[in-house]
C-alpha cells in the first residue's frame, strides 16, 4: 500500500438487520489531507465512521490503517492504533470540569498527560479559562472545542469528525472550521462528515459524496464545488 495513504477503506458493507446502510465503498484517506464525506442525512454517512471506529461491525470488506488491516478490532485498539472519533453531538461528560473530560480522553497516552493538556489549551484557549467549569455550561460552541481536544488526547494521526458544526450559531461555525484546519496543519489527518457542504468543500483536498450508502461521486473539493449537480442537491441553499 502506498505510504500516502493513511486509511484505505475497500469494498465495505454494513447492514442493520435487513436494510443495508453502506454498500460496497471504497474511499482512500492521504496522509495530512482533509477528506470529506457529504451526503443527506441516512446516506449512511455516520455509519461509515463509525465502522472505522470499531463500533460497528459491517458485514464485508477491508479498513487499513497504515497497511494493518482494523477490520473487527475493538475501539480502545483502533485508538491506541492513532484513529479517534468525534461524535455527532459532542458527547461531553456534563457533569465532570472540562479538565476532568480532557483527561478521559488521554487514557491511552497517560505518561505526558500535562503534555498533552498544555497543547490542548493551546489551541483552545477559552478551555484553559473554563478548566473548572462543568462541561454541561458550556456554550454549544465551547462543548464542540472540548469533544475535538479530549480526541487530541489519546494524540491521534487521524481524527473523525461527524457532524461537528450542527446546532452551531454561524460565527461558531466559522470558529469550529477554523479549528479544523489548525489541526489538520499540526500534522492530523481530517476525515470530516459535513451537513455544511459548502464550508466543508472549501477546506477539504478530497470529497465524496455518499446517496443511499454508496459513493455516487468523488474529486478535489474544489471540483465538487463547482459540479452543478452537487451545487444543486447540496449547496442550493447555502449562504456561507
Amino acid at each position: 500500500m502506498s505510504n500516502d495513504i493513511h486509511l484505505k477503506i475497500s469494498n465495505l458493507s454494513v447492514a442493520y438487520g435487513g436494510i443495508q446502510a453502506v454498500k460496497n465503498i471504497s474511499i482512500d484517506v492521504p496522509k495530512g489531507k482533509i477528506v470529506t464525506l457529504i451526503g443527506s442525512n441516512g446516506a449512511g454517512k455516520s455509519t461509515t465512521l463509525r465502522t472505522i471506529a470499531g463500533v460497528v461491525k459491517p458485514k464485508e470488506g477491508s479498513i487499513q490503517f497504515n497497511g494493518e488491516e482494523i477490520l473487527g478490532k475493538s475501539p480502545d485498539y483502533i485508538v491506541t492504533r492513532g484513529i479517534t472519533l468525534v461524535p455527532e453531538g459532542r458527547k461531553v461528560f456534563d457533569n465532570l470540569t472540562v479538565l476532568e473530560n480532557l483527561k478521559i480522553g488521554a487514557y491511552v497516552h497517560k505518561h505526558k498527560l500535562e503534555e498533552d493538556i498544555e497543547q490542548v489549551y493551546r489551541l483552545f484557549p477559552r478551555l484553559k479559562e473554563r478548566a473548572w467549569q462543568f462541561a454541561g455550561t458550556l456554550s454549544g460552541g465551547e462543548q464542540q472545542m472540548l469533544a475535538v481536544g479530549r480526541a487530541l488526547m489519546s494524540r491521534p494521526k487521524l481524527i473523525m469528525m461527524d457532524e461537528p458544526s450542527l446546532g452551531l450559531a454561524p460565527l461558531i461555525v466559522k470558529d469550529i472550521f477554523n479549528i479544523i484546519k489548525t489541526v489538520n496543519a499540526e500534522g492530523i489527518t481530517v476525515l470530516l462528515i459535513e451537513q455544511n457542504a459548502n464550508l466543508a468543500l472549501k477546506i477539504a483536498d478530497h470529497a465524496y459524496v455518499m446517496e443511499t450508502g454508496v459513493i455516487s461521486m468523488e474529486g478535489t473539493g474544489a471540483a465538487l464545488l463547482a459540479d452543478e449537480s452537487v451545487k444543486e442537491a447540496y449547496l442550493g441553499k447555502r449562504k456561507d
